[in-house]
């Protein structure tokens, strides 16, 4: 299955929820946020939301700032 993570093409040999993509980018941290499809996934939907070919997503980290 292909899929594109911020803006790098990607494969995956089985469906993955949101939470087991993190897990396996070693992404999977406080302050995380992600879109799928342009459309922001609330986190307590990760490990419900199975990927799909040709998803895209957007993993950014918030920053704190002043």
């Amino acid at each position: 299955m292909k899929i594109v993570v911020n803006d790098e093409p990607m494969t995956l040999t089985s469906p993955l929820s949101l939470s087991e993509l993190l897990e396996q980018l070693a992404r999977h941290q406080p302050g995380t946020a992600l879109a799928v499809n342009q459309a922001i996934v609330p986190r307590d939907r990760w490990p419900s939301h199975l990927l799909q070919e040709g998803d895209e997503l957007v993993i950014f980290q918030a920053i704190a700032g002043g």
